[in-house]
C-alpha cells in the first residue's frame, strides 16, 4: 500500500510538474535556467520544448556515466514525462500578454512547482537528471551542492540566452524563490528519511 503512494505521489508529482513549467512558459517573464535552455534549442532546432527537454535529460543522464551515478525509477520516469507533460500544457494554455496575466500565470506556475517538486522528491524513487547531475558533482569532485548548482545553471543559462531563450524577471525570481517554497512542501510529502536528507539541498535545487 505505501509503495503504490508513493508510486501514485511520483506521478503526479511529474504531471505537475511539467504544467508548472508550461504555466511559467506560457506567463512570458522569464523562465529557469535549464528551461531558457530548452526554449533557446527549441528556436534553432524547430523541435518543440518539450522534445528538447526530453533529449536534454538524455545527454545530462550520459553526464552521469564518469560521475558513477545510477539512474532510479524515478530518474527514468522525470526523463520521459516532464517534456511531453510540458508540451501538453502549451498547447493547451494560452500566451500571456497583459502583464497582470502574466504575473499571476507565473505565480501560479512557480507555486505548483514547488508543491510538484515537493511531491516528486518526497516520493523518494531517485533524483532528476539534473539534480542528479549536481549531486554528483558534489559526491565524486568533492564540489559544495550550491557551487555545482551555480555552475550549472549560470553555464545553461547562459547558453540558453545566446541560442534566444527567455530571460526575465521571472527568471530571478525562480531563482530567488523555488529554494525556500520547496523546503516548505518537501516535508509535507516526504518520508522522514527523505525529509531530513533533501531538504538541504533542496534549498539549492529543485531542478528537474
Amino acid at each position: 500500500m505505501l509503495f503504490s503512494r508513493r508510486l501514485l505521489q511520483l506521478f503526479v508529482g511529474l504531471i505537475a510538474y511539467g504544467f508548472a513549467i508550461a504555466l511559467m512558459v506560457r506567463a512570458g517573464i522569464g523562465v529557469a535556467p535549464w528551461d531558457v535552455l530548452s526554449q533557446g534549442l527549441s528556436q534553432r532546432t524547430g523541435l518543440s520544448f518539450g522534445t528538447v527537454t526530453f533529449v536534454t535529460s538524455l545527454v545530462v543522464l550520459l553526464l552521469w556515466i564518469p560521475l558513477r551515478q545510477r539512474p532510479r525509477f524515478g530518474t527514468l520516469a522525470n526523463t520521459l514525462m516532464i517534456g511531453p507533460v510540458a508540451d501538453l500544457g502549451l498547447h493547451l494554455l494560452p500566451q500571456q500578454t497583459v502583464w497582470w496575466a502574466q504575473g499571476l500565470t507565473f505565480a501560479g506556475g512557480l507555486l505548483l512547482l514547488a508543491v510538484a517538486s515537493g511531491l516528486y522528491i518526497g516520493a523518494d524513487f531517485g533524483p532528476g537528471p539534473r539534480d542528479g547531475l549536481m549531486l554528483g558533482l558534489h559526491t565524486r569532485l568533492g564540489w559544495r551542492v550550491g557551487v555545482a548548482r551555480t555552475v550549472i545553471e549560470v553555464t545553461v543559462l547562459a547558453v540558453g540566452w545566446l541560442l534566444g531563450g527567455q530571460v526575465g524577471i521571472g527568471t530571478a525570481a525562480e531563482a530567488l524563490l523555488i529554494g525556500p517554497l520547496v523546503a516548505v512542501t518537501l516535508p509535507l510529502f516526504a518520508r522522514r528519511r527523505v525529509a531530513t536528507s533533501v531538504v538541504a539541498p533542496a534549498r539549492a535545487s529543485s531542478s528537474a
